[in-house]
């Protein structure tokens, strides 16, 4: 690991190569508070576009590796060691590659869907808490201001009791056989050996179920869910709806879908509870609506003095200058800094109720795509996830 006490913490990323836009996004918000240090890296199975990419990124030549494994144990022996890998490859590498630097002691950000199947999950979780790393999983809409602000009304009571929630990612996206053309993202993305089947709920349903999650404070119960192939040809599922039994037996609905013909990103959450309702929309992201039992509408604005601590310190800016996509993954990298830095240098970590989605969070989005495909296979039966009945994360 990086020096004791560092002001920056040393990072390392595999995959995310040239064209990747969730490589970009992941570096680009590593640097926007000068936490991390990119030094280390495998960018892709080219060799020589990999090479490429590290030497624009600044990478110094001997920590630009051939593949992972070489990366993982030469790491693992530097005094001046990467902190953290960013695994930002296709759905069907995360176990493996973050599993050998689990098993190194490196900590890990694993991009979602965690893994294909929850034992595989469970056993990062597990491979983590016996080394002492940090496994965090991007679900980066948890770090914006405004749904940090949304998730403590719901915790303080400011909505009284939640009695139905609402969750929608539904874009437009893939409408088209994109990848009949050769479209890089929709080919892997829609093949059934790499993305997984039930694609979209893994690709999108993921993030609208840990938002749910994460506002409401709530887990699901059961699930009962169908999945529909939009468009002809297509070899994995690009759409689905869940009907939702949440703690306490509140209802709940989830729509997700890539063949949302014309929507843009289509990220909508809505709470109801016994004293009014709140809405939050990913492209309207530094306003939040509220609603009082009279109909009456406030809407509530990024950068409000009245705001809760937990919306105030993500905020960079002052009133009326929006902040977006890349400062909220940002926050989820600041976040996660605090926890690195106190394993690194030995301090006690900072305690917060609302922080980074772990790699608890993302066994619990795989056994959700689990029970959702189940469910689908029994005519949208009534499915328990696994795992249901856990109380607390890891």
């Amino acid at each position: 690991m990086s020096e004791p006490h560092a002001r920056q913490l040393v990072a390392g990323m595999v995959g995310g190569g040239a064209g990747a836009d969730i490589g970009k996004t992941h570096r680009r918000a590593m640097r926007l508070d000068g936490e991390y240090d990119l030094q280390a890296g495998v960018f892709g199975r080219d060799r020589a576009r990999s090479a490429a990419l590290a030497s624009q990124l600044g990478v110094p030549e001997d920590r630009h590796y051939a593949g992972y494994r070489e990366m993982a144990e030469k790491e693992a022996r530097r005094e001046d060691g990467v902190d953290v890998v960013v695994v930002a490859t296709p759905n069907d590498s995360h176990f493996e590659i973050a599993r050998t630097f689990l098993e190194a002691g490196i900590s890990v950000v694993c991009e979602k869907p965690l893994t294909r199947d929850s034992v595989t999950a469970a056993e990062l979780v597990r491979i983590a808490a016996d080394n002492g790393a940090v496994l965090a999983v991007p679900h980066g809409y948890s770090a914006y201001a405004m749904v940090r602000h949304a998730a403590r009304m719901v915790r303080d009571g400011q909505l009284g009791t939640v009695t139905f929630a609402d969750v929608e990612h539904a874009s437009g996206w893939a409408a088209t056989p994109l990848e009949q053309g050769g479209h890089k993202q929709a080919t892997w993305r829609t093949d059934p050996d790499i993305a997984g089947f039930p694609s979209v709920v893994g690709d999108l349903g993921t993030h609208g179920f840990h938002l749910l999650r994460y506002i409401t404070g709530l887990e699901a119960e059961r699930v009962s869910g169908r999945l529909k192939t939009l468009v002809p040809g297509r070899r994995v599922f690009d759409h689905a709806t869940i009907e939702l039994q949440l703690s306490g037996e509140v209802p709940g609905r989830l729509w997700a879908s890539m063949a949302a013909a014309g929507h843009n990103h289509g990220l909508r959450i809505r709470v109801f509870g016994t004293k009014g309702n709140l809405e939050w929309q990913h492209e309207d992201p530094h306003h939040l609506l509220v609603q009082d039992l009279d109909g009456t509408t406030t809407v509530l604005t990024e950068g409000l003095s009245t705001l809760s601590e937990d919306a105030s310190r993500l905020t960079r800016v002052g009133l009326g200058h929006p902040e977006g996509f890349l400062e909220a993954f940002a926050n989820f990298y600041r976040d996660l800094a605090a926890k690195l830095r106190a394993r690194r240098d030995g301090t006690l970590p900072e305690t917060r109720e609302l922080s980074f989605p772990t790699g608890y969070d993302g066994l619990v989005g795989v056994r959700f795509v689990e029970a959702v495909a189940a469910s689908n296979a029994q005519d949208a039966a009534w499915v328990i996830p696994a795992g249901a009945a856990e109380k607390v994360g890891v």
